[in-house]
């Protein structure tokens, strides 16, 4: 595709030199198998684009990926099960909490987070099946 008008359009690749906030911590997920990163987008990598992550979930861990937090912006988080025969089921079980309460995921969900609402801490709990996780949020930047 290269010298294409529109392939800059195209993203196939997570951000390369992307900086976390303090509240998300990695604590090296990649190098034990614990998720893939698949896809970043940023207002970076395409001028004007909203912040859109992708993400696979391989394996659980009893650490939390993301803490409690707020964004001066809405925010959806999708969390989809990989069951071809019952894709409504989630494969696995996710924590998450919205203000001061907790919920257990086990459905494929959405989750909007309305902004200046507080949510996680995020914990994936277990996984049966790869989990794939798609957020976003009208934000030039994610923090």
């Amino acid at each position: 595709m290269a010298g294409r008008k529109y392939e800059k359009y195209i993203i196939t690749k997570p951000k390369s030199d992307l900086k976390l906030p303090e509240f998300r911590r990695e604590r090296g997920d990649i190098a034990t198998g614990l998720k893939t990163p698949l896809i970043y987008l940023d207002d970076d990598i395409i001028k004007g684009a909203f912040y859109v992550e992708c993400v696979w979930f391989w394996k659980g861990s009893d650490k939390s990926e993301v803490e409690a937090h707020t964004h001066p912006f809405d925010e959806v988080i999708t969390f989809f099960g990989t069951d071809p025969d019952n894709p409504k089921d989630l494969c696995g079980e996710i924590e998450i909490w919205l203000e001061d309460e907790q919920y257990i995921l086990d459905k494929s969900s959405l989750i909007f987070v309305p902004k200046g609402m507080r949510h996680c801490p995020l914990i994936i709990r277990r996984v049966d099946r790869p989990i794939f996780h798609f957020t976003a949020g009208p934000a030039g930047k994610y923090d």
